[in-house]
């Protein structure tokens, strides 16, 4: 057996040091299978409270570590603090692992620094930055929610997920005996934890987020429906059910591949994706879709409970460039709507900057639509123009949609 601290540590570096998405790197490390879960844990953990490990260190630290020693120190600090794991224990895997990997030179470091750490020592500062530390929420983030959503600010923050969303297709009844919660969306429901099985090969079930069904849901039956920013699949599948042909577009290649992928294993044959740019006008598609559906690209704020990396690499200054965006495949997917048809807007961020602003920013633009009044079986907000999910009542997920009509 390896030391429990190895694995966590590949998986945290690649995060940490070369910038990969957690669930990137989780696929891409060979794991120990029979600790997997272990590791799993670790590195979601150490995530999640990555601003206030953070803390710690520099309320025990003399000066700032090297890399490697952090991502060490955050990993046992981890173990300490929210495992209860014994001190020594933690100790002895921290410094073990630290030779092993070549960095003796560090041993001494770690073993003073986690003899010495006294968690009752350790103050969160006031006000926004003391919730920026708390929730782990980038601070800017803070500001604009407390801002905008008042005393409600503090439970969004804290929200946590509520587990594995999985959609049924067939057979469901063969997984309901274990512990789960249902959605009121069909056949959809939350699993504390949940094992792929054959079942998922075979496109009896997949994974979704309570966020992309509940979006889908908004969206009508229509004949002919163009998922803009489609990758993975997953709602150009599940409108598949109600649309008569959909077609996905996405702007990666890889992942235009993901979609083919994703639509052959759920046999959905009336999807058909495209490798293409939404914000770039198409001529061929100039009013020839019934539906156009928008899940712009934003800063997701909205899925933090599910991507704890998510605020290492969110920064106040992207959200114009994701305004831009946002505006600019509005824009350019509003001219593939026929007269009468509908245009959705959405997001999985929680700032009024990408959602309605956004979308009232588009209707003063452009008088042939208007916002038109939607609903959705899960918990929501009412905005000027659309819906907005929020973490504390839908499932710890943030999403938001807007519906439009064209005029004929």
């Amino acid at each position: 057996m390896t030391n429990p601290f190895y694995d966590p540590y590949r998986v945290l570096t690649k995060v940490y040091a070369e910038g990969a998405h957690l669930k990137i790197a989780l696929a891409d490390t060979d794991l120990e299978e029979l600790n997997r879960a272990r590791t799993v844990k670790t590195a979601y953990g150490v995530l999640e409270h990555d601003k206030y490990l953070s803390l710690c260190i520099g309320t025990f630290a003399p000066k700032n570590p090297k890399q490697s020693a952090r991502i060490l120190l955050k990993i046992a600090l981890y173990w300490l603090i929210f495992l209860k794991k014994p001190r020594y224990m933690v100790t002895d895997n921290a410094v073990s692992l630290c030779k092993k990997l070549g960095k003796g030179g560090m041993a001494g470091f770690l073993n003073a620094f986690l003899r010495a750490f006294d968690e009752t020592q350790v103050v969160l500062p006031e006000g926004d930055e003391g919730l920026s530390v708390r929730y782990n929420y980038p601070l800017f983030a803070v500001g604009k929610i407390r801002r905008q959503y008042g005393e409600r600010a503090e439970k969004i923050l804290a929200a946590k997920s509520r587990g594995v969303t999985v959609r049924f297709v067939r057979g469901e009844e063969k997984y309901l005996d274990r512990p789960h919660e249902p959605t009121p969306f069909p056949h959809t429901y939350i699993f504390p934890n949940f094992t792929r099985d054959e079942g998922f090969f075979a496109g009896d079930y997949t994974f979704q987020s309570v966020g992309s069904v509940a979006i889908c849901s908004v969206v009508e039956a229509c004949e002919s429906l163009l998922d803009a920013c489609a990758a993975p699949g997953g709602k150009s599948v599940l409108l598949a059910e109600k649309c008569g042909e959909v077609t996905a577009c996405e702007l990666h290649a890889h992942r235009t591949e993901l979609i083919r992928a994703y639509c052959a294993r759920m046999k959905a044959e009336n999807v058909t994706a495209v490798n293409a740019d939404s914000s770039a006008f198409n001529p061929a598609w100039e009013e020839r879709f019934d539906g156009v559906l928008c899940d712009a690209p934003c800063t997701g704020l909205g899925t933090v409970a599910e991507n704890p990396d998510l605020p290492l690499r969110k920064r106040e200054e992207d959200l114009a460039e994701l305004n831009e965006t946002q505006i600019a495949i509005l824009q350019n997917c509003s001219r593939y709507v026929k007269g009468g048809g509908l245009l959705y807007y959405s997001t999985c961020s929680l700032l009024r900057e990408e959602n309605d602003a956004v979308v009232g920013a588009f209707l003063r633009r452009h008088r042939e639509f208007a916002a038109e009044r939607a609903d959705c079986a899960l918990d929501h907000v009412d905005t000027e123009y659309g819906l907005q999910f929020l973490p504390d009542t839908a499932f710890g997920a943030g999403f938001y949609v807007c519906k439009m009509r064209k005029r004929l």
